[in-house]
């Protein structure tokens, strides 16, 4: 495959960062944009979380609850979302699991590299 050329369900593909507990992700890091394919485990919960970053996010696979400031919202496949930066956010997935692509302008910093955890992102209680 051209290296301009990837493909979502290639596991070796990407930089793997585990965000948290039964939450892995592949990123893709360009100039100016970020992608990153992120697997959730059935009845994993991403931790409410804020970074600078504008994020976009589009559902794949699965069912899950978007949560966003003070609300939350059911979405399916097929469903995308906005969140400025600096908005708290989360994912809590149902028994099915879930597989969500999201993009980030400008890139995260700390996605350019493999590790764990969400990276400079600040933890909302």
């Amino acid at each position: 495959m051209k290296e301009w050329v990837f493909n979502l369900h290639d596991p070796s593909m990407g930089i793997p960062r585990r965000l948290a507990e039964g939450i892995q992700a592949r990123v893709f890091a360009g100039e100016q944009a970020m992608l990153s394919v992120v697997r959730f485990e059935p009845n994993s919960v991403g931790k409410m979380h804020s970074h600078p970053e504008e994020q976009w996010g589009v559902l794949l696979e699965g069912e899950c609850a978007r949560l966003q400031g003070d609300e939350e919202i059911e979405v399916k496949a097929g469903d995308f979302w906005h969140t400025p930066g600096g908005v708290p956010h989360a994912i809590r997935v149902g028994e099915k699991g879930a597989l969500v692509l999201d993009i980030f302008s400008p890139p995260r910093p700390e996605y350019k590299q493999a590790g764990a955890g969400f990276g400079e992102a600040k933890a909302q209680e």
